[in-house]
Parts: C-alpha cells; structure tokens; sequence
C-alpha cells in the first residue's frame, strides 16, 4: 500500500493526528488495549472507563456538536479520531447512545429531554439499547407490532424485539412502538425511551455463531412508560428511525476498523508458513490481499469525499452505498484472516458472553497469540451484511434513490 495513491490531510489536519496520538499512546491502559487486540466486543467496564478518560478530555463524544458537549470537530477529524483509536486497539465506547440515539435526541428531543440523557451518555455512566428489529419486523421496519397505548399520563407497551445488541449491558432503550393502528404503517409509529429496570420487561440473551452473547430478545409486558419519554411528536417515529440509520449506516463502512484488520492480517501472513516459506511471500494469498487493500482504500476515499462535504443532502443517498461496501469488506478481510491461521484458524475461544475480565499472565491459548480471536470475528462478520438493514434492502434503496430506477 505504500506505493499507491493515499488520501492528503491538510497540515492542520496532521498535527491534529499526532495530538490524538499521542494522547492515546499515554492515556490508553495496557490492559484495555489488551483485550480490545482480540477484537472481542468490549465490556461495559472497559467502555465506561475509556469514556470517562476521553470525557476528561472532551473527546468523549467526538460526532457530536460543540454545543451538547462535543469537540465540534469537522468530519475529517471525526474521521481522523477513529483511525487512531482503531490503530491503537483503543475499546470503543457505547456506540448506540452516543452515535446513534444522542444525535436523534438533540436533533428532535426537548430540552428537557436534551438536559435529562445526554449528560450521562457523554460520561459513560449510562447504556443504550436500540429496540427496532421484531420477529416480524427486521429491515421492513414498518411491519413492526410492538404497540403503545396512552393511558393517562403514561404508555402501555407491549410486544417484542429481537437481536437487540448490547442489551444486558443497557440502562435505557430507544424503543419504535406502534401507537397508531388506523393509519398508514409508517405513520402510526412513535419513539419512546424506556428504562429498561422498568415492571414488566423480559431480557433473554441470544448465544450467536461465535459463541458470544451480545444481542438479546427483549419482551415487554404491560410495561409503563411516562409520556413524558416520547421523543418529538406521536407518530413522527418513522422519520427518527430513518435519521438514525442513515447515521448508522454510514458508520457501518468502518473503514478505520478495516484498516486495522489488514494490518492485523500482514501481521498475520508474516508470522505463519506456508510450504517452508511465509504466507506472505504466496501469489495466491497476495492477489486476495492486494484487492481487498485496494477496494478499501476505494472506499476510505468514497467516505472521505462524504465527510469533506458533510452537510450535502445527498449524503443520505450514499449511507447505503457505503454500508453494502463496508460491511462485504469487513467479512472479507476477517475471512482471509481466519484462512491464514490454517489449522489454527479451527479454534474458536469465547469471550465469555463479553464480560472476559483482566486476562491471567500464565493464560495458555490452544492458537498463537496472533491468532486469538480471528475464527470468532470471522463468524462474527457474517451479521455485518444484515444489521443496519440488509443488503439485500440497502441494493433496492441505491437502485430508486441512485440510480432512479
């Protein structure tokens, strides 16, 4: 890669990566730079604790507007600020309140409600689950059967949701309810936030692929809600959902990820052999390399002319464009990670549901320590081409919004 074409930063723009840098190299704990190596979804402590750190800071919540408490920074630092945490294998912090739900609160939300939730995501003291995805109701949102109904000053809810991540570590949901059941689908749906210590609300957990547990069915029963937690209008639902999963699919190109998952694969391909000779040095193994290298380094300048015009309209038309390439290309590169551990590749080692704690020095892996991990990431990004709406879906909405078809 060093002999091809590379995106330009202004000058301005590099000196703000080295201060980053920096920071991170002196700020990071060891071992939570450790446990983020093996790629396994952070717990709730490793997450709150590199908050408060980038809290203290003020880079806690580097996509937000200076006026709720971010650094106001423009897309490109945004951008830059990714990269290097991914490359200093620095844990994310609770991604869904600060990059998901925050945005639609101090877009659509009261000032109250403003004052109420976003000082406790931006310090890492309170999780968010998002509650959109039914049995029935996975990327045609609008088939959703979860309902409720005013009673006084408060909601009913009732119904189910499915695949919600990161729940058992959640405080709060953003939940999409039916609240209307005359009108057209997407016209009847509203958005409440629901504190999941609340009567009448089941969590079970869903053991996926990998053997990890981070998504979760989420039963409510009769479950009361103070009208006061309905976000903007009744019924304008549909018009959050779509705000916040144009957010969420843009983020989903995780480019700055991919990145660091061919370093990782370089790192990889060097130490193991194949024939007498390292992987590496195999024309098979580098064709398959160069273009996936290739492709991302396509998309990061894809991404890149998005964040130098941030605010172009348009931009909604290209979230999904980015996410179907992103999401194919984060598989692809796990995959031939998985691939070039050979027999290694076999061994998949849990995270223990993602709550592992502080790793024990005399901790005896069946794989290298290179290759811890990768087989469970690799089954891991198959979900990658499914939530944020599959990519199945995300083809139909380039082919009307893109192409006009």
């Amino acid at each position: 890669m060093d002999k091809v074409m590379q995106p330009s930063f202004s000058d301005g723009d590099k000196e703000f990566r080295q201060t980053v840098r920096a920071f991170i190299a002196d700020n990071l704990p060891d071992d939570l730079r450790r446990r983020a190596r093996w790629d396994y979804h952070p717990n709730r402590e490793d997450q709150a604790r590199w908050c408060a750190i980038l809290d203290k800071q003020g880079w806690s919540m580097p996509h937000w507007p200076r006026e709720f408490g971010g650094p106001g920074w423009s897309g490109i630092r945004k951008y830059i600020f990714e990269e290097e945490m991914r490359r200093a294998y620095a844990p994310t912090v609770d991604r869904i309140g600060p990059e998901l739900v925050a945005p639609v609160l101090y877009t659509f939300g009261s000032e109250a409600m403003k004052a109420r939730f976003l000082p406790g995501i931006r310090s890492g003291e309170t999780f968010w689950a998002q509650g959109f995805s039914e049995p029935g109701a996975g990327s045609d949102l609008a088939s959703l059967r979860t309902r409720a109904d005013r009673d006084g000053d408060e909601y009913l809810v009732n119904g189910q949701k499915t695949w919600t991540t990161e729940g058992h570590h959640a405080d709060w949901i953003f939940l999409l309810v039916r609240t209307d059941q005359e009108v057209k689908p997407q016209q009847g749906i509203s958005a409440l936030l629901v504190d999941l210590k609340s009567p009448g609300i089941t969590m079970r957990p869903i053991r996926t692929l990998d053997e990890g547990v981070t998504v979760n069915e989420v039963f409510f029963e009769d479950v009361r809600v103070p009208a006061e937690n309905l976000v903007g209008e009744e019924g304008a639902g549909w018009t959050y959902a779509k705000f916040l999963l144009t957010n969420e699919r843009t983020n989903s190109a995780e480019v700055p990820h991919t990145k660091r998952d061919i370093a990782q694969l370089r790192d990889i391909a060097a130490r193991e052999v194949k024939n007498g000779r390292p992987l590496m040095e195999d024309p098979e193994f580098r064709r398959k390399l160069a273009r996936i290298e290739i492709d991302t380094l396509a998309l990061e300048f894809a991404v890149l002319r998005v964040l130098s015009n941030e605010h172009d309209p348009e931009n909604a038309n290209i979230a999904s464009l980015v996410k179907v390439r992103g999401s194919e290309l984060r598989q692809r590169v796990a995959e031939l990670a998985d691939e070039a551990l050979g027999d290694a590749g076999l061994a998949v080692l849990t995270s223990k549901e993602g709550e592992h704690g502080p790793i024990a020095e005399d901790f005896d892996p069946p794989v290298p320590e290179h290759g811890i991990g990768i087989s469970a990431k690799a089954m891991f990004r198959r979900a990658t081409t499914i939530y944020g709406g599959a990519n199945e879906i995300q083809r139909t909405l380039i082919a009307r919004t893109v192409l006009g078809l």
